[in-house]
């Protein structure tokens, strides 16, 4: 009885170490722990830790570079859009510029042919004045004459009305662009170069003139 029971408690004593040689005991299982944990620490509070570096040194300095060339872009759009607007704008003003002539000067062949019958009109009125007669018992040309005189008022009343006047440059300073030089005359009392006498009027649609007055002009006499 003895004996069985020495051999049962040395089976168990042999089966203790064999697991004991299979498993690590609890102090070696802590003392790879502590380790880990250290190297572990160490990996990630260290200096040479990777993640610590940048992936990409460059990608600042290229972000950057296409920042500018965007910023130029957009200058270089901004600029090609400004321009754009001004050249519209301009093309707007010229073309209302040449409807609002259009509508001015559309008469203005139409004003030159009327002119001509206005100087007609003037010439045969001032002939009926010279041959009307006071002492005409019948007074026939007299009539005629403030007919023709009522009509040439009319029609100078109805030329302004549409921005077409007739000059009057008697004394004033002879300028090419509205007189045309037929004569010259002795400057008796006026400037050299000043406007002496009109020989055919001239006339202006709203500032712009459509037929030149034809004048002579004061020159100093020659003795």
């Amino acid at each position: 009885m003895a004996g069985r029971s020495l051999r049962t408690a040395r089976h168990y004593l042999v089966s203790l170490l064999s697991l004991g040689a299979r498993r690590p005991s609890r102090d070696c299982l802590c003392v790879f722990s502590t380790a880990a944990q250290q190297r572990s620490t160490g990996d990630e509070c260290g200096p040479e830790d990777p993640r610590d570096e940048p992936r990409h040194p460059l990608s600042e300095r290229t972000l950057e570079l296409k920042a500018s060339k965007l910023e130029e872009q957009v200058r270089d759009l901004t600029e090609r859009y400004q321009k754009a607007l001004a050249d519209s704008e301009n093309v707007r003003r010229r073309t209302q510029k040449f409807v609002e002539d259009a509508k001015l000067f559309g008469i203005q062949s139409f004003c030159k042919d009327l002119v001509e019958v206005a100087d007609i009109l003037e010439k045969t009125t001032e002939s009926a004045a010279r041959e009307a007669e006071p002492s005409d018992p019948k007074p026939t040309l007299k009539k005629i004459y403030e007919g023709l005189s009522l009509i040439e008022a009319k029609l100078q009343r109805v030329f302004a009305k549409h921005g077409l006047q007739k000059m009057n440059p008697v004394g004033g300073k002879y300028d090419p662009y509205d007189h045309e030089i037929v004569c010259h005359v002795p400057a008796e009392g006026m400037q050299p170069g000043t406007v002496a006498l009109v020989t055919q009027d001239g006339y202006k649609l709203h500032g712009r003139t459509i037929r030149h007055a034809q004048v002579g002009v004061a020159v100093e006499s020659q003795e």
